[in-house]
């Protein structure tokens, strides 16, 4: 059951108001990110919402949310409504989206916005119109697509309206998304449902089977991100944590190290390894000598894990470059295509409002 918000609605307009008018969303499916033209970045959430199953209204979105994940009572259901980057639960993103531009414009005097969206490049047209008309029912005038790989490239500060060829490599918690770009298109893309969430699976099975304890995703994000590693480092470190004794069904902290990280991670690292070179392997010549000379760019979170940019130019013989901020680069990027829609619009999926 999708939630209308009423054109005429007197706590619409108050809410909405007249003022800036374009937004851009970077809905991942690990976090949300909103962009105000004129504001830059104003808003970064987890893509995690709570809703009580009985009466269908949001308990929580974001942080708050993410904290329940696992620890909800029966009536209350905490879900992370993104799935491999796109909208696996309509009406929980619906709910997400309204309840988060509500956010954003208790802030900012906004009118009806137009939006422009984030999207992975593998998405099908059924998934598209899902995610046009969740954000439209969220109480936008007009929603635009663009690729995030696109948007990546573009918040990077790639200009991919040159004739000359640039490769990004946008590893998000759904999808690994790796395109060739070139006079503001796509030449050659993959999206591989390999990213981060499936990263922090391997290390929850890696712990399991290596060291017979349970932990939750929320702790194998933690490890991840303070000492996963795709090459050893320099000093090996090591980090306590707590989870479930499978034997004995009680608490226990055991310590585990960068080597063993590198060691859960090592399989869907080289498949991500694999679809970088596949997208090389079928890039016009013309465009590789410029890739070579320009090397290749890395954005999103994934792009944080230590020693991979390493890893990545010993595999391929290029030169790699982590952008500025990776976790921001797909948000920045719709709002740079905000703010010079006239001269990018050719790089939106679809070049009319809906």
């Amino acid at each position: 059951m999708f939630i209308q918000v009423e054109k005429g609605s007197v706590n619409f307009m108050k809410l909405f108001g007249i003022g800036h008018k374009d937004i851009g969303i970077d809905l991942g499916t690990a976090n949300m990110l909103v962009t105000l033209k004129g504001k830059g970045i104003i808003l970064k959430e987890p893509s995690v919402v709570a809703i009580d199953k009985r009466t269908g209204e949001i308990v929580a979105t974001g942080v708050e949310a993410k904290e329940m994940l696992g620890r909800t009572p029966e009536q209350i259901k905490a879900v992370r409504p993104l799935k491999d980057g796109v909208i696996a639960d309509f009406t929980a993103t619906q709910l997400m989206l309204r309840n988060i531009l509500e956010k954003v414009c208790k802030q900012y005097s906004v009118g009806k916005p137009r939006v422009v969206v984030g999207v992975p490049s593998g998405i099908t047209e059924v998934e598209e119109r899902a995610v046009k008309e969740s954000v439209l029912q969220a109480g936008a005038k007009e929603v635009y697509l663009i690729e995030e790989p696109m948007a990546a490239a573009i918040g990077a500060g790639l200009d991919v309206s040159e004739p000359s060829g640039s490769i990004v490599v946008d590893i998000g918690g759904g999808t690994t998304e790796v395109a060739v770009i070139s006079l503001g298109g796509i030449v050659v893309s993959y999206s591989l449902r390999v990213a981060g969430d499936e990263l922090d699976s391997d290390i929850v099975n890696y712990v399991k089977k290596e060291l017979n304890v349970a932990i939750g995703e929320t702790t194998a994000e933690e490890i991840k991100k303070e000492i996963g590693c795709a090459l050893p480092l320099m000093t090996e470190t090591k980090k306590e944590i707590r989870g479930r004794d499978l034997s004995t069904g009680l608490p226990k902290n055991i310590d585990i190290t960068s080597s063993q990280m590198q060691e859960a991670m090592e399989e869907s690292i080289s498949e991500i390894v694999d679809i970088i070179k596949t997208t090389l392997e079928k890039t016009p010549p013309e465009l590789a000598s410029d890739i070579m000379e320009k090397g290749i760019v890395l954005a999103g979170g994934g792009a944080l894990i230590q020693n991979l940019d390493k890893l990545l130019s010993q595999k391929t013989g290029m030169p790699v470059y982590v952008a500025t901020d990776p976790l921001d680069c797909v948000v920045k990027g719709t709002g740079k295509t905000l703010e010079d829609l006239d001269r990018l619009k050719n790089v939106l999926m679809n070049a009319r409002g809906n």
